[in-house]
């Protein structure tokens, strides 16, 4: 896999390029938002993941995360490295599109574990046969990683995909931030906020075919119609 690192830092770079050639991995390393954003355009279709730093000079990590994701490779994986511990600023980065994020100062080891398991999650479902979902408009093909609604393609990362897909295998059952966590992505640790970011861009880009119920105090479900709760 060829990886992406962007980050002005270059002893950052060094140890987060060793650990990841450690795993096998290719690494290309940029410095700042323009060596990214020509790199992204020269090597795109090379680049399997994404890591990006938010506060590299400009564009920084938020921008080219959103460019990455408005351009023809829109699927990218994205993770990025933000020395911003607040949770408003980690939400901020997950709604323009990135698929995890790690804070500064990091385990390098860990990041080599989230690049992994992010990776894991975006390669095609190896299935029997050619399983699709529908519920109403709405139909997933899995193996395909192909989601459409109304007959019409909706472009969802690797993490939205799979949550959509995990919701719908369980219409009506009740699950927490947690369990999704763990569940839909095999995390034992992580924001419980990601989850709740990652909720509200699948609803969005389902739009009004959405079923997705917030069980007040217990969690969400696809189709809960006795929630109690809403669908917004």
């Amino acid at each position: 896999m060829c990886i992406l690192i962007a980050d002005d830092d270059p002893v950052v770079r060094d140890v987060v390029r060793r650990y990841l050639e450690r795993d096998g991995h290719t690494v290309r390393e940029t410095v700042d938002g323009a060596t990214t954003t020509a790199a992204l355009a020269e090597e795109g279709d090379a680049v399997e993941l994404a890591v990006l730093d938010v506060m590299m000079p400009a564009p920084d990590g938020i921008e080219i995360c959103r460019a990455i994701r408005s351009g023809p490779r829109p699927d990218t994986p994205i993770i990025l490295l933000t020395a911003l511990g607040d949770e408003d600023d980690r939400v901020l980065g997950l709604e323009a599109g990135a698929d995890d994020y790690v804070t500064k100062p990091f385990s390098p080891r860990e990041l080599a574990l989230r690049v992994a398991s992010v990776l894991r999650r975006a390669q095609p479902v190896r299935e029997n046969g050619h399983q699709v979902l529908r519920d109403g408009p709405i139909e997933v093909r899995p193996a395909a990683r192909l989601t459409l609604v109304d007959d019409k393609p909706v472009d969802l990362t690797p993490r939205e995909l799979d949550l959509l897909v995990f919701l719908l295998k369980h219409p009506g059952e009740v699950f927490s931030r947690e369990e999704l966590l763990a569940r839909v992505w095999g995390w034992d640790f992580g924001d419980l906020s990601t989850v709740t970011v990652h909720i509200k861009r699948l609803r969005a880009k389902l739009g009004d075919r959405h079923r997705i119920d917030t069980v007040w105090g217990r969690g969400y479900a696809w189709g809960r119609t006795d929630s109690g709760g809403n669908h917004a």
